[in-house]
């Protein structure tokens, strides 16, 4: 059957041979020869050359390593070598191998019958900020607190190396197998601290951990019947489990670092197509998350455990209908029934500080299980239009702790209205219009309870539990009214509205536009330009100190702006051009007023602005063979205050240059053959 395919595929790559040569003729017949050759054969690319970078930076080379001004090698590859005609590829592939996010991949694989892969990776992620403290010790685990006579800069980060490899094999009678596996290693440092009552010390977070991900599937592809099961795990260990400070606060060290786990999970999938216009899926899945490593400082003389012996045991299962009863109705049905049984032992970690506090120094298990529905039918309707509405469900109960800071419910309930509206306006242009209302509430707020039995504040409305209405209106317009220009167009507006109690969220809003175009001037000129705005708000209200603190408010948003437009085109049969430029600029706001009590000074505004043009030339010196010029002017600025004037109780400071552009030119080479 194979060798079969094989002849097949040959006898119309001859045809094709045999249409270029009567197309072009003897004169082109080499150029023909080489198309030919492209069409049986798969093609290798190698590209090697060198960039530079102007400018010392913090934000340009943040995950690619291009932080300092200088010289840095550059090479890809694309290595492809079929075996015969037994369907056998070899592939061999790298990207910027010549850079601190160089990643590579070797994959041998029989077409329709068995592959592997082995791959390589790592990502660097420098921070941001530059650090001035007299902190030794950094990126261990034993650190000493103005253990230098004099201030030194530092410049934290952290390398993620990561290696996968995967096997996959089809099997008769229609199942198939895929392994994969996933190591990832990460070390270095970042941004920690210590503190207690108003004093903070500036330390070093050390990492040192190991992440794997193990998943093995069958699968299993009948006529009607689909089904995938199998089992996926994840494990993550932490090489270093404390970290003691000298010189710090006292009674604060060691400080415990990130425990290790890991999770177990069985599933089994698939759908069902009961006829030809009705299909049934499903998903059902166990898992087992668990966290037993040993307290740093143990805690068997207070509560009798050495370990937090965390156990989290979830149940998911799923069910969907999708039909068409009729040409032009179809209906959709589904349902999720989540539970996450948080089974981790309680017990009292520290004492209470005292009979009106809110807390009872035990650990919280948070235990919920979720369901979930969907009800959805769509209709054709004349004139082109289709209508679809929709009734979305949901109920979350939740577990809850004696004693709580704030009011707490152990149930909330969502119901979500929507309706649909699409039409094709003409041949060159479609629309749609939606709407969606949602309400939110459930069951009555439990007390909030002070250590000592009395009531506490339960003013507070917190956000994931407050009645809530929302209304989103959202329109959508392609339109293409001319062969060579497309658009298309989105406008979303959402409200919503709290209520229940007096303090906590009141009011909020989304808005987002946005538009794309595309335009084709010619088969060797193409342009693109796209433009979003949007902007996010939120009022709420706070006290003080109840019952007898000030009150104030808050009106936080968030909006963003930005545009770009992009050119690719072909100067001469030799010469391809581009150019993207874009431009971003996102701004913070706080709002803050006080309702009563003395003026509230707010906090000021940030933003942050980014902007950036990339050129690039490809000169062909042969039809295999030519060299690369890139361009690369990258400027971002910003005015957050949050470290301006921040020093750490121990003289450390946190800075970061507000303005940094960066210019980087880039040259290589390339190859191909075939």
């Amino acid at each position: 059957m194979k060798n079969t395919m094989a002849q097949t595929r040959m006898i119309r790559l001859t045809a094709i041979a045999s249409a270029l040569l009567a197309a072009f003729g003897p004169v082109h017949a080499e150029e023909a020869a080489q198309a030919v050759e492209r069409l049986t054969k798969p093609e290798s690319t190698v590209q090697f050359g060198a960039g530079y970078v102007d400018q010392d930076n913090q934000r340009f080379g943040q995950y690619t390593g291009l932080r300092q001004a200088g010289v840095y090698g550059i090479a890809d590859l694309d290595l492809v070598r079929r075996l015969g005609e037994t369907g056998t590829e070899l592939r061999l592939t790298g990207r910027n191998l010549g850079l601190a996010d160089g990643e590579g991949r070797f994959e041998h694989r029989r077409q329709g019958d068995w592959g592997y892969f082995i791959e390589f990776g790592q990502t660097p992620n420098y921070s941001p900020y530059m650090v001035n403290t007299r902190l030794t010790g950094i990126g261990g685990t034993s650190q000493t607190v103005n253990g230098a006579s004099s201030g030194q800069d530092v410049q934290l980060k952290t390398v993620r190396k990561t290696a996968a490899l995967g096997f996959d094999k089809l099997l008769p009678a229609g199942f198939d197998v895929q392994v994969r596996f996933r190591n990832e290693d990460k070390e270095g440092s970042r941004l920690f601290g210590q503190g207690d009552l108003g004093r903070i010390n500036f330390l070093t977070e050390p990492i040192d951990s190991t992440t794997q991900q193990l998943e093995a599937t069958v699968g299993y592809t009948g006529e009607a019947l689909q089904l995938s099961g199998g089992y996926y795990g994840t494990s993550y260990n932490n090489h270093d489990t404390r970290l003691d400070v000298t010189g710090g606060i006292a009674g604060l060290t060691p400080l415990a670092l990130p425990p290790g786990n890991e999770s177990h999970q069985l599933f089994l999938s698939g759908g069902y197509s009961v006829t030809p216009s009705t299909r049934a899926t499903f998903k059902v899945a166990y898992s087992r998350a668990t966290q037993d490593d040993a307290f740093v400082v143990p805690a068997a003389s207070t509560v009798g455990r050495s370990a937090l012996g965390a156990r989290v045991d979830t149940t998911l299962i799923q069910a969907g209908l999708t039909a068409r009863p009729l040409p032009k109705l179809s209906l959709r049905a589904d349902l999720r029934y989540e539970d996450r049984d948080d089974k981790t032992p309680i017990a009292a970690y520290f004492t209470s500080p005292g009979s009106l506090a809110t807390t009872n120094g035990e650990n919280t298990p948070d235990s919920r299980t979720t369901t979930s529905g969907v009800l959805e039918a769509g209709y054709q309707l004349p004139m082109g239009f289709r209508v679809l509405g929709g009734i979305d469900m949901s109920q979350r109960d939740r577990s809850y702790p004696a004693v709580r800071s704030v009011s707490y419910r152990d149930q909330t309930e969502e119901t979500a209205y929507r309706v649909e509206l699409r039409r094709s306006l003409s041949e060159t242009a479609t629309g749609s219009l939606s709407y969606v209302h949602s309400e939110r509430d459930g069951s009555d707020y439990l007390l909030n309870l002070l250590l000592n039995g009395s009531l506490g504040s339960n003013l507070v409305n917190p956000l994931n539990l407050a009645d809530r209405e929302r209304d989103r209106i959202r329109l959508t317009l392609n339109w293409t009214p001319i062969e060579a220009l497309s658009l298309q167009f989105m406008a979303d507006d959402a409200q919503d509205d709290y209520s229940g109690r007096s303090l906590g969220p009141r009011e909020g809003s989304a808005n987002r536009y946005a538009v794309d175009a595309t335009y084709t001037f010619s088969e060797a000129w193409q342009a693109s330009a796209w433009a979003s705005w949007d902007e996010t708000r939120s009022k709420q209200s706070s006290q003080d100190s109840a019952p007898f603190g000030a009150l104030w408010s808050g009106d936080l948003s968030g909006s963003g702006d930005a545009y770009g437009v992009g050119l690719r085109g072909r100067l001469t049969s030799a010469l391809d051009i581009g150019a993207d430029f874009q431009y971003s600029h996102d701004t913070n706001e706080y709002r803050l007023q006080a309702i009563t009590g003395a003026p509230l000074t707010s906090l000021p505004d940030t933003f942050y602005k980014l902007t950036s043009l990339k050129l690039f030339a490809k000169y062909a010196l042969q039809p295999n063979a030519g060299v690369r010029l890139d361009y690369v002017y990258d400027r971002w600025s910003t005015d957050d205050w949050t470290w301006t004037s921040w020093t750490y109780s121990d003289g450390t400071r946190v800075t970061q240059s507000p303005t940094q552009k960066v210019n980087y030119i880039g040259l290589s080479g390339y190859f191909r053959w075939w």
